[in-house]
């Protein structure tokens, strides 16, 4: 039985399913769960041998998330695409909420105000944050669709910014890296929906002017908060140890690491796995170990040493154990997501469910790019989970629903094989301001 999530007064009339949900995208997301499974168990040595919580106590933890995750796509996949504009307000307000609530009375974790504690269990509400803009963005965009060409109107196309730099707003003093994939997903979606290009430009000019801004009231901020409390001399070592110290403001880290980041006097695997480099040196040392075809499952050397190697690191993990052969075999999942995504899109009639399957695939790709990215060193240093495989229940939820959506898209929406009556029934079912048109070119 498909659940009802209308609101008072509102129809509860919705098309019947048309398909089953996509095997391709339940065959990535059966994968990931394998992986995660496989090189979490290897990745989190270094937490057994710092707590008494056993040698099965991470794993077990973990398996029990992966349950209740995939018992939340199956639920998320049963539900009609329509119902998610009720599910998308609801779920961003108290995204929103929960961010504002840890900016100032979040706990600490490595320097910066990040989570909130609830009975049984701890909220990262910055991963809420950036699929509650995604889904907000994909119903903008969906309701706002230019009647003479492909794109979105004016008065969508200004929604849509405030959206992105409300949600930017709440995420920048958390970190940089979650806003700027942000703002990537955000501005992709852009660009997949049709906006036109001039708008497209405003758009990041006014952004770029704002981000201006905004660092430069943190960086007063955290000038005076400097004269009031002790900053740390190695904080990039409170940052792998942990720490209660909560600087105002993450602007000297953050130029720490573009400093560190751009140092090409010395190549980054022949500095000392110490202090600020600890966690590169020993990220690049994992990878070189594996070589191409890897040491095999649970022989992981660096898994002991690494920091964070279950979360912000996994990656490292993957590649020592199963090699670059696996490496890019990770890679390739997240990449065929983003494509069987990309034809979903390109086969539905309505605009709607075309923009939040391809939005919930370029979010979780954009997010595996990054942390990839900074990993095999690419990027400067930064806490960026992999989606599915590193550890974290507000992770594994979030991306739980993000393949849910995807897979009701792809199992409810009717596609442009679909007998006329069919589209007919779903025009008629669909509220006006989701049956526009889809013209998107992908």
């Amino acid at each position: 039985m498909t659940p009802d999530l209308t609101l008072p007064g509102q129809t509860s009339s919705v098309p019947k399913a048309v398909a089953k949900g996509d095997k391709h995208i339940w065959g990535i997301y059966l994968a990931l769960c394998l992986v995660s499974i496989i090189e979490l168990y290897s990745a989190s040595s270094r937490e057994v041998a710092a707590s008494s919580i056993g040698v099965f106590g991470p794993i077990l933890r973990h398996l029990v998330l992966l349950g209740a995750g995939a018992g939340i796509t199956i639920y998320i996949s049963r539900i009609h695409y329509s119902r998610f504009k009720v599910f998308t307000i609801y779920f961003a307000m108290i995204s929103a909420a929960l961010m504002i609530y840890v900016m100032f009375f979040g706990d600490i974790i490595n320097g910066a105000r990040r989570s909130v504690s609830l009975p049984g269990f701890t909220v990262f509400p910055a991963e809420m944050v950036k699929i509650s803009a995604v889904l907000l963005v994909a119903l903008i965009m969906g309701q706002n669709q230019d009647s003479k060409s492909i794109g979105i109107t004016k008065k969508g196309m200004l929604w849509a910014a405030g959206t992105i730099i409300f949600f930017s707003a709440l995420l920048i003093e958390q970190g940089l890296t979650n806003t700027l994939l942000l703002v990537a997903i955000s501005g992709s979606m852009m660009v997949i929906g049709g906006v036109k290009w001039l708008d497209l430009l405003y758009f990041v000019a006014g952004f770029a002017v704002l981000g201006v801004i905004g660092l430069a009231v943190l960086y007063l901020v955290d000038i005076k908060g400097a004269e009031r409390a002790e900053i740390p001399a190695d904080a990039e070592q409170v940052e792998m140890t942990g720490s209660t110290h909560q600087s105002r403001s993450r602007i000297a880290t953050w130029l720490a690491r573009l400093d560190r980041h751009d140092n090409d006097s010395v190549a980054k695997w022949e500095l000392p796995a110490t202090g600020n480099y600890r966690q590169e040196v020993l990220s690049y040392a994992a990878q070189a170990h594996g070589g191409i075809h890897g040491v095999g499952p649970g022989n992981s050397r660096e898994a002991s040493r690494l920091p964070l190697a279950f979360s912000d690191y996994i990656y490292a993990i993957v590649v020592e154990e199963l090699g670059m052969i696996g490496g890019i075999g990770v890679l390739l999942l997240y990449l065929w997501l983003l494509g069987r995504a990309s034809g979903i899109a390109s086969r539905c009639t309505r605009t709607y469910p075309a923009l939040l399957v391809i939005g919930m695939a370029v979010m979780i790709a954009f997010q595996a790019l990054f942390h990839m990215g900074i990993v095999t060193g690419y990027f400067p240093v930064s806490g960026q989970p992999l989606p599915l495989i590193s550890k974290g229940g507000t992770s594994i939820v979030v991306t739980c629903i993000a393949f849910g959506i995807m897979l009701s898209v792809s199992r409810t929406a009717t596609r442009r094989t679909n007998t006329r009556a069919e589209q007919e029934d779903e025009r008629d079912a669909l509220p006006d301001d989701l049956n526009s048109e889809n013209r998107m070119q992908l």
